[in-house]
Order: C-alpha cells, then sequence, then structure tokens
C-alpha cells in the first residue's frame, strides 16, 4: 500500500483536500487498498482551514510516505521554520513530493524548486518566479513533473495532478476509471493550458454551451453554422445571433479558438507530425493551422514545438 500525505498548515485552502479523494475511488474500483490517505501537519491536532473549519492531523515529522503533497494558501504566505524543515527532510525519504496550487510556495521555501520546472496558479505564478528566481516557472501548465517533483495548478488541477500519479502507479485504465466517478469530463494532460476557450467564451445559456461542448467533442467535423445550431436546437440564424449576443465573437472564431487550444496540447504531448495535429484538430490544412497559431500565440507550431521539447 502506498501512503499518501497531505500537509495542512494554518488558513490551507480546502480545496487542495479534493486530491484525497481519487486516491479514495482507487481504493474502491481496485477493490483492495491501494493508497493509505494521511492528514498531516507541523504539531498534529486540529488545523483550521480557510473556510474556518478544523480538520484532525497527525504529525508529519512522524509518517513514512510514498508521496507527500502539500497544499496551498488562498494568498501565500511564509511558513513556519519547524514546517519548512519537515517537508525539507521528508522530501528526503519519500519517492515523490508535490504540491497543489500556491503549495509550491512552501516547496520553495524548503529549496525543493531551484533547477525544477514547476508550475502554481497562474494568478501567482509571477510572484514564485520572483521569489524563487532558481526556479523555471511555467505559468500556464496544469500540472508538471520533474523528476520526483511534481507541480500543479490552482484549485481542481489538484485533482488531475492526483489522476496523473494513479495512472504512472497502477495504469491509465484505473485512472480513467477514477475520473469516471469522479465526474471528470476527462483527465487533463499535465501539458494542458490553465486557461480554458470554453470558459473564456463566458457562454449564459445551456443551449450555447452545449453547442461549444459538441464542437470540442468533434472537432474533425466541420462545424458548420449548421451543426452547431443543430446541436443547440436552434434555428442558424438564432444560433448566429444568440453566439454573437453571448460571446461577442462569431461561432467560427470560438471554434478556431477551440481547435488551437487542442493542437497546441498534441504539438507539446505528442509525437504526430504538424500534418497529422491539423487533421486530428480539424484544420483544412497545416497551413491554415499555422496562420491560427500565429493569430493565438505570434508562433508557428514548429516553434511552439522546439519550444516544449527544449522545456523537457
Amino acid at each position: 500500500m502506498l501512503t499518501v500525505g497531505f500537509v495542512a498548515h494554518p488558513r490551507f485552502q480546502i480545496m487542495g483536500l479534493a486530491a484525497a479523494s481519487a486516491f479514495e475511488l482507487a481504493n474502491t474500483s481496485a477493490e483492495e487498498p491501494l493508497y493509505g490517505i494521511r492528514v498531516l501537519s507541523e504539531h498534529a491536532g486540529p488545523i483550521a482551514s480557510s473556510l474556518g473549519m478544523p480538520i484532525e492531523t497527525r504529525a508529519l515529522s512522524r509518517q513514512k510516505l510514498d508521496t507527500l503533497i502539500v497544499t496551498g494558501l488562498l494568498h501565500p504566505a511564509p511558513s513556519s521554520p519547524g514546517l519548512i524543515r519537515q517537508v525539507r527532510r521528508a522530501a528526503q525519504s519519500t519517492r515523490r513530493i508535490a504540491s497543489v496550487c500556491t503549495g509550491a510556495f512552501i516547496l520553495g521555501e524548503a529549496g525543493l524548486l531551484d533547477g525544477r520546472r514547476v508550475t502554481t496558479h497562474w494568478i501567482h505564478a509571477r510572484k514564485l518566479q520572483a521569489q524563487f528566481p532558481d526556479a523555471h516557472v511555467e505559468e500556464d501548465r496544469i500540472f508538471i513533473i520533474d523528476g520526483a517533483l511534481w507541480t500543479s495548478a490552482g484549485m481542481s488541477a489538484g485533482i488531475d495532478l492526483a489522476l496523473g500519479m494513479i495512472e504512472k502507479d497502477f495504469g491509465a485504465d484505473l485512472a480513467r476509471t477514477v475520473a469516471q466517478k469522479l465526474v471528470v469530463y476527462h483527465r487533463r494532460a499535465g501539458g494542458q493550458s490553465q486557461h480554458s476557450a470554453l470558459l473564456e467564451l463566458d457562454t449564459k445559456t445551456d443551449r450555447i454551451q452545449s453547442a461549444m461542448s459538441y464542437a470540442r467533442s468533434n472537432l474533425r467535423a466541420p462545424l458548420t453554422v449548421e451543426e452547431l445550431a443543430d446541436a443547440a436546437h436552434l434555428s442558424p440564424r438564432q444560433f448566429s445571433r444568440a453566439f454573437r449576443a453571448e460571446t461577442g465573437q462569431s461561432p467560427a472564431k470560438a471554434v478556431e479558438h477551440l481547435r488551437v487550444e487542442a493542437a497546441r496540447v498534441l504539438i507539446e504531448q505528442s509525437r504526430h507530425s504538424i500534418d497529422e495535429v491539423a487533421a486530428q484538430t480539424g484544420f483544412a490544412d497545416p497551413e491554415r493551422m499555422r496562420r491560427a497559431f500565429l493569430r493565438a500565440f505570434g508562433q508557428p507550431p514548429q516553434a511552439i514545438r522546439r519550444n516544449a521539447r527544449h522545456a523537457a
């Protein structure tokens, strides 16, 4: 059994413990105790979260762990010297150490980020880089694995990190089953952007949201206005008018954003050729995808792939 310890500290953000549910469901799905879950702190006893509700903890210094996951604060603040010492010591004996959200600041205080690729919530990423200049902060990633160090973006990204650990430990099938039981749409890859094209559209009605969810699931299709309108159960004219009123952009532009978002993940994480990526994400040809990348990122797909390989 692999023991996973979550470090809680005064005013910790309670969402940091959401990842524990992924390990819990891994146990129930496998019908055996794959993971033991502990909530830990510097001194043991009750620790109050950012919501004020306390949670009972065990002493970090007394645990033998496979994995240590450090939760974060809503607003990063210096940690106690005792906790930093314990985290530093735990990093020497655990198989892997991780942070959720601004827990990366605690790892930084423990000297664990130097020379490492890391991420955190995009709001605090530049502060993390400024505070720990020897780290290589990538502010637009869901989670990053650098050797034994795992760091994730904010809030729900801790669930993606936990699913990634389950996949590493026990395979993709179990991770997929856990994701389904969590009612997670799918496990987001670590390199996926923290910013979602669907979120940025800020749609207000279920019909428009349904149309764009349909588009994301069918990027290979032409995705004409007529097809999207049918998914929204509206006439093409009604759909176009409603879409622009809600999002401030045309359906074609929104679909391009979805295609570019999906293509970037494949460019950075797969070995598919540029032509294959263009075909999989619905671009008519690589040149059209190249122009879309230049509009979105100021770089062609080849440059983004080179940068990703260099960072890796």
